[in-house]
């Protein structure tokens, strides 16, 4: 078997969607921190967004499919917890496909600036906890939507 390189190895797991966030890629979350060739097994470095996620275990599970899928039939996938995953790893191609999706992307300051649905600055928040642990729970006074803010890690 000819080894596919590995910018295109790192493409199809561009295609492989978030469980949790189906719009945004593993590798646009930023957690598929390293692809390598190890003779002849391909070993995949993931590090989940915080250590007790539950979707873990299905998204290596779907990394893996995707690439025997293509063709690789040794895969690897280790999990790499330290240094610890964080919102600065997200692409600015993930952070804008969350706030179309309607989750605002996480800002430095510790909260959303504006309403992902109107635009609006003014916003408040609901709930520490969202949908999932790594989200909280806002709403904009504006429009009066409530929206999940991935949480800044």
């Amino acid at each position: 078997m000819i080894r596919p390189a590995l910018d295109q190895i790192w493409q199809w797991l561009d295609q492989v969607p978030d469980p949790e966030i189906p719009v945004i890629s593993v590798v646009d979350l930023g957690i598929v921190r390293d692809v390598a060739w190890k003779g002849d097994t391909l070993e995949v470095a993931v590090t989940p967004t915080y250590s007790g996620c539950p979707a873990t275990s299905i998204i290596s599970l779907d990394i893996e499919t995707a690439l025997r899928d293509r063709g690789i039939g040794d895969v690897s996938i280790r999990t790499q917890l330290s240094p610890a995953w964080t919102t600065d790893w997200l692409s600015d191609k993930g952070r804008a496909r969350l706030e179309e999706y309607g989750i605002a992307p996480p800002q430095a300051a510790g909260g959303p600036d504006r309403c992902p649905h109107c635009g609006a600055e003014d916003v408040e928040r609901i709930s520490q906890f969202g949908s999932t642990p790594c989200k909280a729970q806002w709403r904009c006074r504006a429009c009066l939507e409530p929206f999940d803010y991935f949480k800044c890690i």
